[in-house]
């Protein structure tokens, strides 16, 4: 049967209501959670485009993806064996426990640099079209998250080389992430408004990360005293990093207080910076177009 031309056109109406787009009420986040459910495919082909054009004339493709995970591992390994740094008791090989903890941490160092980039690489879409512009941001996320298989990949291969066999629960390491990617996107928001005004944030970021990396007990355990160990307590990433590790070397998380307050934290980022770039999104492209 065919549709009629004004069923056909009812189909495509949208009803905006005064306040709909405006404060912090359920009507506001269930408007915002339909249109970035409308938006899913918008997202794929984000994606799809970031990851072909990223790739394209690349020789070794995702493979560098395995490279600064081998670099700052062997740097660590190397000062582990001369004596400069002492890991104390791990469980496991070095080599293994770095890898995973380093795994987990570029879902945040990677993701953030993508993140902040995102407004700027999409320049032209934001001045030309409307759409919503958190697609954006998620596609970036997701170029890193491919990136995290990879290099999950290259764990089970170390994992096979000293022939460790993992505990059941590392099986919930990917789930164990996702606290951290949702810290990585909300913080990801906010600063690609903040790099489309100043684009020194993006050399910034880069510098922050570097410096977190060492501050952070990525590459070797929480220290139990000193001025590190009250900075390690109150740090967000170090809890989720350190729970997702521990479920892959001891099958169980050790400080499962610490994982849930920095979990809740991480939604509490997340929705927070999504309100705020979505009340910020209707001068985006003046501000954009500007600089």
């Amino acid at each position: 049967m065919k549709e009629t031309a004004n069923e056909g056109l009812a189909r495509e109406v949208r009803r905006y209501e005064s306040g709909a787009q405006t404060g912090w009420g359920p009507r506001v986040w269930m408007g915002m959670f339909r249109g970035l459910w409308r938006s899913r495919e918008l997202v794929w082909r984000l994606f799809m485009r970031d990851f072909t054009a990223r790739y394209r004339q690349t020789v070794l493709g995702v493979g560098w993806a395995l490279i600064m995970p081998l670099v700052a591992v062997g740097t660590f390994a190397f000062l582990n064996k001369s004596g400069v740094v002492t890991m104390g008791p791990i469980g496991i090989p070095y080599l293994a426990y770095a890898i995973v903890g380093l795994t987990a941490w570029q879902v945040f160092a990677g993701g953030l640099t993508a993140c902040c980039d995102a407004i700027i690489n999409g320049y032209n879409m934001v001045v030309t079209a409307n759409f919503p512009k958190e697609t954006l941001v998620i596609a970036s996320l997701g170029q890193t998250l491919v990136e995290f298989l990879v290099r999950l990949a290259l764990t089970a291969v170390v994992f096979a080389y000293y022939g460790i066999l993992p505990p059941a629960a590392a099986l919930l390491f990917p789930f164990a992430i996702l606290p951290l990617a949702f810290l990585t996107l909300g913080v990801g928001l906010m600063l690609s408004l903040l790099n489309a005004l100043l684009r020194d944030v993006a050399n910034v970021v880069t510098l922050l990360t570097t410096f977190l990396l060492f501050v952070t007990p990525v590459l070797y355990p929480a220290p139990a005293s000193g001025a590190l160990a009250v900075f390690t307590r109150y740090n967000p990433l170090a809890a989720l990093i350190a729970g997702a590790r521990d479920l892959v070397v001891s099958g169980r998380i050790e400080q499962p207080a610490q994982f849930a307050w920095a979990s809740v934290l991480s939604a509490v980022v997340f929705l927070a910076s999504w309100r705020v770039f979505k009340l910020a999104e209707p001068r985006m492209a003046e501000r954009v177009g500007a600089r």
